[in-house]
């Protein structure tokens, strides 16, 4: 796909940044359209035919989290890439989490944004992720939608993470510090108690209310979600 080709949508909310994105883009050959909030944007991406997406995350309306996760519960795949004002390792993580591809913060590059953008280009849309199951849930890793039968069940980015990472690694018992690696940060520096915590939102949310028991603590090691037959 030549360069020429490609069409990007960006949504920004700073005027001034979406209009210099917009020029430096087109100068280097990309056709670009500009939203400047988050609604105009999720329209705009559900409606046109983009190739990538620029997103910031704090936007007027829907936030940026909000358009990239309705647009992947809508099965549209397009790249996004996500600019933030915010540099914390959350917020990174809620992103990507939520769908996102990429991210970069402000104040950046406009060179290092058009290699990223390049690199996610060449990449393509990440096809749908297979339905995930075990204990009698189903995870849609890419809508982030976890159901019981035919009961859905809301979680957070976080919760879901969590989970995903204990059903994907089913009959296998997971340590806490290994869901600290992979879930949230290997540098992470917090209570290590945060995986309890979580473990325990999880069971409010998806073992109570059924009277079901998913999430096993296996004492001295871990937690252990058993493997479907």
């Amino acid at each position: 796909m030549g360069v020429a080709s490609v069409r990007v949508l960006v949504v920004e909310d700073e005027r001034r940044l979406a209009v210099a994105l917009g020029r430096w883009l087109t100068r280097d050959g990309f056709a670009v359209d500009l939203a400047h909030d988050g609604a105009e944007g999720l329209w705009r991406a559900e409606h046109g035919s983009y190739d990538a997406m620029v997103l910031d995350i704090l936007l007027p309306g829907l936030s940026g989290y909000e358009v990239v996760r309705r647009l992947r519960q809508a099965e549209i795949w397009l790249p996004v890439l996500m600019l933030t004002a915010k540099d914390g390792e959350y917020d990174i993580a809620d992103a990507l989490d939520l769908g996102a591809d990429d991210y970069l913060v402000k104040p950046f590059s406009l060179v290092v944004l058009l290699a990223r953008l390049r690199a996610l280009l060449r990449r393509g849309a990440t096809e749908r992720p297979p339905l995930l199951h075990a204990a009698g849930l189903t995870l849609d890793p890419a809508a982030r939608r976890c159901r019981r039968g035919e009961d859905d069940i809301a979680l957070t980015s976080r919760e879901f993470a969590v989970l995903e990472y204990l059903v994907r690694h089913q009959g296998r018992v997971i340590s806490k510090s290994e869901l600290l690696d992979h879930v949230w940060d290997e540098h992470f520096d917090g209570d290590p108690n945060i995986v309890e915590v979580y473990i325990g939102y999880l069971r409010r949310k998806i073992d109570r209310p059924f009277q079901a028991r998913s999430i096993l603590t296996i004492r001295g090691s871990g937690y252990l979600v058993p493997a479907d037959d």
